[in-house]
């Protein structure tokens, strides 16, 4: 059965279930993992083969998934801890020098809800490019040249969003593009839990679907890192999942629901207080990334 999902831990965790749950040794992938306080963990994901590539379904590359289970509505030592994680896992994907050129990118649509992950993290984010260009400073010690740009989507602008993107990378010269973005899950629960960072890149069909046309290294010319939260689940794969038990033939169902068009894109009701403290949480991590000298996780 295909679930669809764009969480790595999750494609792990479904190659785990075809072995009744066993952790089992992935050639050419690497996993560790680490604990932070107050139930936020860590789990580094490294596809380093293209044996290892096909056998997840995801490009060679790092993705680094945060759970902070408690992080909604929580306590604020949650939030704080789960800045910490992020702050340390970017921190190794962009290190932080008194040169540091930066584009922030917030995808999505932010009349949307559960779309509106990345418009709502970039609005957070500090943006100094504007300061460097004004003063014709070339480099600082306490902050990062850091631009940022909310595309929309196609429907409310007319153009791919990745063109302005490429437009933008023109004009500001990143040596790195951060792109925030909202996923999709297959675990209902992974939605008010899980961040994912990874090192390659957005492919279409992330998410929501806006995005038609790849963000990486190879069409921007610039390395991209993407943070994204899941947001939304499809409900084929939520109905046949929490089925599974009670189905005898499960294919059938699938083949059914594919056939008389029933599958859609759904999310959780409380989604517009996950993007609230989500948003927060990874535009503090991106601001104590590449603003050290005045932020502080």
């Amino acid at each position: 059965m295909n679930y669809r999902t764009d969480l790595a831990i999750e494609s792990k965790e479904m190659i785990e279930e075809k072995h009744k749950g066993k952790k089992v040794e992935i050639p050419g992938v690497e996993v560790d993992e680490d604990q932070y306080g107050y139930g936020v963990k860590v789990i580094r994901i490294k596809i380093t083969t293209e044996e290892g590539s096909r056998i997840m379904g995801k490009p060679l590359g790092n993705y680094i998934t945060i759970e902070a289970k408690d992080l909604v509505d929580g306590e604020e030592e949650v939030k704080q801890e789960t800045v910490k994680a992020i702050t340390s896992e970017l921190s190794k994907l962009v290190r932080f020098h008194n040169k540091l050129n930066v584009l922030v990118i917030g995808l999505g649509n932010e009349m949307v809800t559960p779309d509106s992950l990345g418009p709502c993290t970039v609005s957070k984010v500090k943006v100094t490019r504007h300061m460097f260009v004004i003063t014709g400073a070339e480099s600082d010690e306490d902050v990062g040249c850091v631009s940022a740009l909310i595309p929309g989507v196609m429907y409310t602008t007319g153009m791919e969003s990745a063109e302005l993107i490429r437009s933008a990378v023109e004009i500001a010269k990143p040596e790195v593009v951060i792109a925030v973005d909202a996923l999709a899950a297959r675990n209902v629960d992974r939605i008010s839990s899980t961040i994912q960072i990874t090192d390659t890149g957005i492919s279409p069909g992330a998410g929501t679907g806006n995005m038609r046309k790849d963000l990486t290294e190879k069409s921007l010319g610039t390395r991209v890192i993407a943070i994204g939260v899941p947001t939304v689940i499809d409900s084929k794969t939520l109905i046949l999942d929490n089925l599974a038990g009670y189905l005898k033939k499960p294919e059938e169902a699938e083949r059914h629901i594919e056939k008389n068009g029933h599958s859609m894109i759904v999310t959780t009701t409380d989604i517009d207080q996950i993007i609230a403290d989500f948003s927060e949480v990874i535009a503090n991590g991106i601001n104590n990334t590449l603003h050290p000298g005045i932020y502080s996780s």
